[in-house]
């Protein structure tokens, strides 16, 4: 029997996990989503083109192979309809390996309406939310209220929804929120709702199926299964900087309850971080840069989020959180991204440790939000080089196989392969 491995986010999200699984999709029969909805952005680039994907597991470039979402996804009819219809504008034809759980949870027009009036209500204590509605129908399934993918096949899903709609619409009318001025992009929420509904027709051209027989059965036939995170670690639900988190299990765990996996059939846990970090909308960053490094970073690197177009913040590589990330996942191989944005840096810096209150820490404290947090930075050598040149993990420059020894060493976690630019044929491997 097959075990499952996983790909997921070691930081705040924007690692760069779209790339890496297309790149290593050809290794695997299966491709499954386990968590999280349209507020990711999963970017692809090759043969000089970008694609971002949202909903869809970024394994669907290879027509071969098969892609699932898991029952842990939320979907945005919409929003999935016309990421559908970017890939066909491709030249790719989903309906033919795209299977979708009927125990995912859609998330409905109000959704999305509850997350701006949630936001709204809030005032300075904003999360910073994408305002997709991810939130509310999260909230929703935890509640037991929530509508299923499956629920579109029923008799009654007219009834489910309208009733859902109403509850929306009154905790929406207490928080004091204008129903009436609310948009989704140009449109109403009644307008948008009239495309919402128009989008199911395009939901159930879709093999509907029960992914947890699917995807176990597959393992026992012997294929090779890839589970797909979104977000990252440190945004977890239970272990990220709550409440500056999203709603999911971002974690190994999450892949257990996002496909309806065993523990026991976990394989290889590999963990994306990039050479530096960055985070988007509000919480903590203790190794956030504030200067003309920090801007000179973001603009090297592109930080501008695929889903929001927000700028994100930008760092030093964090260790402590690193190394929680590793342990929380239980990492098995580390995939180091955009090295290259710092090519013409004659300094890097790494955080190994926290100093809060005169005191030296490796954890991340439960007041992680509250205390003041001093990063203790070492300082490393830059590489000077454009790393393009580099075809190899052994080509790469001394200084920085000296940065990435240090992060192999703080972390206990070997390196398997670094990407040294947005390609997909860029990814080393060691």
């Amino acid at each position: 029997m097959s075990k499952v491995d996983v790909l997921l986010g070691l930081q705040w999200g924007d690692e760069g996990k779209g790339k890496i699984v297309d790149v290593l999709t050809p290794q695997y029969d299966v491709i499954a989503r386990f968590q999280g909805g349209p507020n990711a952005g999963h970017t692809l680039e090759f043969n000089g083109i970008k694609h971002v994907l949202h909903i869809i597991p970024s394994g669907i470039f290879h027509k071969q192979k098969l892609n699932v979402i898991g029952n842990g996804v939320l979907i945005e009819p919409a929003i999935f309809s016309d990421e559908i219809a970017a890939l066909r504008e491709k030249g790719v034809e989903p309906t033919d390996n795209l299977y979708i759980s009927k125990k995912a949870h859609l998330i409905l027009p109000s959704h999305r309406l509850l997350d701006a009036a949630n936001e709204q209500a809030k005032g300075n204590a904003k999360i910073g939310s994408t305002l997709k509605g991810i939130g509310p129908a999260y909230t929703d399934k935890i509640a037991r209220t929530g509508i299923r993918v499956g629920d579109i096949l029923e008799f009654d899903f007219r009834e489910k929804y309208q009733l859902l709609k109403f509850q929306h619409l009154q905790i929406a009318k207490m928080l004091k929120y204008d129903v009436d001025a609310f948009r989704i992009g140009d449109q109403t929420l009644d307008e948008y709702e009239v495309r919402w509904m128009d989008a199911l027709e395009t939901l159930r051209k879709f093999k509907l199926i029960n992914s947890e027989y699917f995807i176990n059965r597959c393992l026992k036939e012997g294929k090779k299964v890839l589970a797909e995170g979104a977000q990252g670690s440190m945004l977890d639900i239970d272990f990220g900087s709550y409440p500056f988190v999203t709603s999911s299990s971002t974690i190994t765990a999450g892949v257990c309850s996002g496909l309806g996996v065993a523990p026991s059939s976990i394989g290889r846990v590999m963990g994306i971080t990039k050479a530096y970090c960055t985070r988007v909308g509000a919480g903590p960053f203790p190794t956030e840069l504030f200067d003309a490094t920090g801007r000179r970073l973001c603009e090297l690197g592109h930080e501008f989020g695929a889903t929001t177009g927000r700028a994100r913040r930008c760092g030093w590589i964090d260790i402590p959180a690193l190394r929680y990330a590793c342990m929380l996942n239980g990492v098995t191989d580390l995939i180091v991204t955009k090295p290259d944005v710092m090519d013409d840096f004659d300094e890097v810096k790494m955080c190994v440790s926290y100093n809060i209150g005169g005191q030296e820490t490796d954890e991340i404290p439960f007041e992680y939000n509250e205390v003041e947090i001093h990063p203790t930075l070492l300082s490393f050598k830059g590489w000077k080089q454009n790393l393009s040149a580099s075809k190899e993990y052994d080509q790469l420059p001394k200084d920085l196989r000296v940065y990435l020894s240090a992060i192999e060493e703080r972390t206990g976690v070997r390196i398997m392969a670094v990407s040294v630019s947005p390609d997909r044929k860029d990814v080393l491997f060691r």
